[in-house]
């Protein structure tokens, strides 16, 4: 017995080092999965807070923890309202994962841990529209809306699991909307890969004023001795620049270690090696329009200037007060996925592109610019447009090669916005129609907006 006992007193010694090990391992070198969820956490977590105002215990439940990956369910968070930072890590401990509040630019993921670093100076915003007015001017919505529109609006597997906001504009003023529970029209939501279409825009404002030009190559420095000195801009912005990036977001890949562990994004892709021929090759990347975004940030200027540009020559000649670009730890603005605004604000997005770049009969985007921005890519299959937008809807679980607007009676010209998790502005010039649908939907529940696109063209016909 008494051998028995020393044999146990030693196990439990061994198992008490073995955790206490673990422990520190996970506490000073945690894994990167760990390190992309505690990440991912505090940041969701925190722009939801701090831009839409919701609770940080329903976005860390709902947002976080209900769609995604096992191990953030295990994660907890951490706010600090008078700091305006959110920590989060696996078990409230692991993982570190760190983002902080800026004035005017939202919330910013500081993998390193250097909030100081991560400062920015105070980012104007737009100018407000006049609450008392019809949308789009103001945000009025009249109460008489057509009743085709309402029946489609409440039909649940039209709308889709998770939805969040649906806004329909007819002939430029709103003729049906609805909203999910806890969700209302002063709502910011997150439009993921939607914000690559507007960081094309914002292009646009520098090339109409002589700052940029979409041929234009030799875009870096360091891509001067090699063969991506051929990449030009329009390149990146049509995903042909050759450049490799895994967009896989199921692990650690490119682009959640680009968002999540590096707090200069633009230099992670900036770094990456060809790995296709330049032009020819088609491959989906948040990576390039972190580029993108640095590049024109550069042509700018000023960075200070850089920051205050999209509201300035945008958001703001548009009336979009909602809208919150976000930027990494060193300043660039996260173009490929962090753009927060109300489904309305989404909506003016949207009628602007179908008015091709004109509001309030001001040019804003050079003529022929949303033309070209539209034109097919030729190595996409005649998927993607030249300026960061789809010619085609969500897949949703379409099997691979087929058209995934197969089987709906979808306008010839419709051209979509899209974000990973069931973000969709749909556009479609010929029957003067846009419909925004914003949700947390993600893509293995198979849901497909052109249903509901093609039942309200049919309707308003």
């Amino acid at each position: 017995m008494r051998r028995l006992g020393k044999i146990l007193k030693w196990l439990v010694a061994l198992v008490v080092v073995a955790v206490a090990g673990l422990s520190a391992w996970l506490y000073f070198a945690p894994p990167d999965l760990i390190r992309v969820g505690s990440g991912y956490a505090a940041k969701i977590v925190c722009s939801n807070v701090f831009i839409a105002g919701r609770d940080a215990g329903q976005v860390l439940a709902d947002d976080v923890q209900a769609p995604g990956h096992p191990l953030l369910r295990l994660m907890s968070v951490d706010v600090d309202d008078s700091a305006g930072t959110v920590r989060a890590g696996l078990f409230g401990i692991f993982g570190k994962g760190l983002a902080v509040v800026h004035d005017g630019a939202g919330c910013s993921n500081v993998p390193d841990g250097d909030i100081a670093a991560a400062a920015l100076g105070p980012v104007p915003a737009a100018t407000a529209a006049k609450s008392d007015a019809l949308w789009p001017e103001g945000d009025k919505v009249d109460a008489s809306q057509n009743p085709a529109i309402a029946a489609i609006l409440d039909d649940a597997g039209l709308a889709g699991p998770g939805m969040r906001a649906i806004v329909v504009v007819q002939n430029g003023r709103i003729a049906g909307e609805r909203y999910g529970e806890g969700f209302s029209a002063a709502t910011p939501l997150l439009g993921w890969s939607m914000t690559k279409t507007v960081t094309a825009a914002i292009i646009g404002t520098l090339v109409g004023e002589g700052r940029m030009s979409v041929d234009k190559t030799g875009l870096f420095e360091q891509w001067k001795a090699d063969g991506r000195a051929a990449i030009s801009l329009a390149d990146l912005m049509a995903m042909s620049s050759g450049l490799a990036f895994n967009e896989d977001y199921g692990d650690v890949t490119d682009v959640t270690r680009m968002l999540y562990l590096e707090p200069d994004m633009a230099s992670f892709a900036e770094a990456k090696p060809l790995a296709g021929e330049v032009g020819k090759v088609f491959s989906y990347s948040s990576g390039t329009t972190l580029l993108l975004s640095r590049l024109w940030q550069d042509a700018v200027g000023d960075p200070a200037k850089a920051l205050a540009w999209p509201h300035e020559k945008l958001f703001g000649p548009l009336g979009m007060t909602s809208a919150v670009l976000e930027a990494d730890a060193r300043g660039t603005f996260a173009g490929s996925s962090y753009l927060y605004a109300t489904a309305h604000d989404w909506a003016r997005f949207g009628q602007f592109l179908m008015q091709e770049g004109v509001w309030n009969s001001t040019r804003v985007l050079p003529e022929g610019y949303v033309a070209w921005m539209r034109e097919a890519v030729p190595a996409s299959n005649g998927e993607y447009g030249r300026g960061q937008l789809w010619l085609r809807g969500p897949e949703g679980g379409s099997p691979e090669g087929e058209d995934s607007d197969a089987g709906f009676d979808l306008p010839a010209d419709a051209f979509w916005m899209q974000g990973h998790d069931g973000q969709t502005v749909a556009i479609v010039p010929s029957a003067n129609l846009v419909v925004v649908r914003m949700g947390l939907t993600p893509s293995k529940l198979h849901y497909k907006p052109q249903a509901m696109l093609a039942a309200l063209v049919a309707a308003l016909k």
